[in-house]
């Protein structure tokens, strides 16, 4: 589907903000490669052993990237809302089967880019290159954070963090699915968020 003006309009503003500004041609050219696609509730974006073909930017609605262990319990590595990217980036870049599944956790629009279509504009506009290794450094170092605090910090600490780092999520999302992100169980973060309310 041909993107809504109103879906570019929040992808350019991302990059204005964040990155490097785009000119007009980057944006006609970023722009012209970029298709829409709604996605309702429950349904994947990714499926695990399905390679990833598309770099994707939430334009409304919401995400989690999951792992599912031989026990059938769900680990979630990742949420994205708007104006967030949602990639399997080791299944994308690789173009190998990957090894998790992406649902949308609300009724969802992203804009999506194909992986050859990304690399012809690293090839053609560097600016394209510049800005998605700044977007791949910063999801690096946000993993590198988790998997410190994982190792080194309490559920409460993690809990806390995961509120600082997300305070838009709180409020969207359901303890089982903050618990599976945070690696504990649902009653005991329901427990963390009873001895937090301050006593009357």
């Amino acid at each position: 589907m041909k993107p809504h003006t109103a879906s570019l309009a929040a992808l350019s503003a991302y990059f204005q903000y964040d990155y490097f500004p785009l000119t007009d041609e980057e944006e006609e050219a970023f722009a012209s490669r970029f298709t829409e696609r709604p996605i309702k509730r429950r349904a994947f974006l990714l499926q695990q052993g399905d390679i990833c073909q598309y770099a994707s930017f939430v334009v409304s609605g919401g995400f989690k990237m999951y792992a599912v262990d031989q026990g059938g319990k769900e680990h979630i590595l990742q949420f994205a809302v708007e104006n967030e990217w949602m990639t399997d980036l080791a299944s994308f870049y690789a173009q190998k089967p990957s090894g998790v599944y992406i649902e949308a956790l609300e009724s969802s629009v992203v804009l999506q880019i194909k992986h050859a279509d990304l690399l012809d504009l690293f090839t053609h506009f560097h600016k394209f290159d510049r800005n998605f290794r700044i977007l791949v450094e910063r999801g690096y170092i946000a993993l590198q954070h988790r998997i410190l605090q994982s190792i080194s910090a309490n559920a409460e600490e993690r809990y806390q963090n995961f509120l600082d780092q997300h305070p838009h999520l709180a409020q969207r999302l359901p303890n089982t699915q903050i618990a599976s992100y945070l690696g504990i169980t649902p009653e005991f973060l329901s427990k963390i968020r009873k001895d937090r309310v301050p006593k009357a």
